[in-house]
């Protein structure tokens, strides 16, 4: 658990005010996961150097707050857990499917969390993806909502073997179709996890010659307006629904992490 000056310093590191008082409501929730979203870059660099990750609760406030650097969805999500729980949430963690893109049954290989608010509301969060993702909450177990975050709209479906798959559609849909078309984004199966339960799936994105984090850099944060992202030699920004994409030279690599993450190495 995190102590009170530790949650000051992570907010002030997320660019919010400081409460008076810690409250575990809805509202301080939605506000927390913006800010994680447009504040702690998803990355991989560490992979990369060949540095050993560590999840554990200390070594994630170290990366995250004092080093201001950032990671995947096993040491964001788990940093996010650790600090929810610290102030007061209710949180139950799970191991999912990231489905987006894939064409065959994945390994559970992502972090999310289900969080319970002090209004007995629960709710899906997930600040750890790097892609487009919904940047606020979502209402968990309610399969009626349609939850548009002015970027993409999201829903929450049951389906046989994967469990709750969490779909998603692009606001601008080919009118001819009739009614906006739902695509898989990732799934979970309502298993509690344990802290320890992510070492295992974590190592593999580490080491193993099929991850797909060993590979290139893979950077990525949003903003107001869209997202920035690094993938190999190319800068991506996405703004207002349009992308500007460029190749860039192994001498602006430092340059780029700095001015578009804020990452000094």
């Amino acid at each position: 658990m995190y102590t009170t000056e530790q949650i000051r310093q992570t907010f002030l590191q997320l660019g919010l005010a400081v409460p008076e008082t810690i409250t575990p409501d809805r509202e301080t929730l939605f506000r927390l996961q913006r800010a994680f979203l447009q504040a702690v870059p998803y990355e991989n660099l560490d992979i990369l150097a060949g540095r050993p990750l560590s999840l554990a609760e200390d070594a994630l406030y170290d990366k995250i707050v004092t080093r201001r650097r950032g990671g995947y969805c096993f040491e964001i999500n788990g940093f996010f857990a650790v600090l929810l729980r610290s102030m007061g949430y209710t949180v139950t963690e799970y191991l999912a499917r990231y489905l987006r893109g894939e064409t065959a049954i994945p390994m559970r290989r992502h972090r999310v969390l289900r969080v319970t608010a002090n209004d007995g509301s629960a709710w899906i969060a997930d600040a750890g993806i790097g892609q487009e993702s919904f940047r606020q909450p979502l209402p968990y177990g309610d399969t009626t909502a349609e939850v548009n975050d002015g970027f993409r709209v999201y829903r929450l479906r049951k389906r046989e073997f994967y469990g709750w798959v969490i779909e998603d559609t692009p606001l601008m849909e080919d009118t001819t179709v009739g009614e906006a078309v739902f695509r898989p984004f990732y799934s979970f199966t309502e298993e509690p996890q344990l802290p320890i339960d992510y070492e295992m799936p974590s190592f593999w994105c580490e080491k193993h010659p099929d991850s797909p984090f060993t590979k290139a850099p893979m950077l990525a944060i949003k903003t107001e307006t869209g997202r920035i992202a690094i993938d190999g030699n190319q800068l991506s920004l996405y703004e207002n629904g349009t992308v500007t994409r460029r190749s860039f030279e192994e001498a602006e690599y430092p340059a780029l992490l700095a001015r578009y993450f804020g990452i000094r190495l």
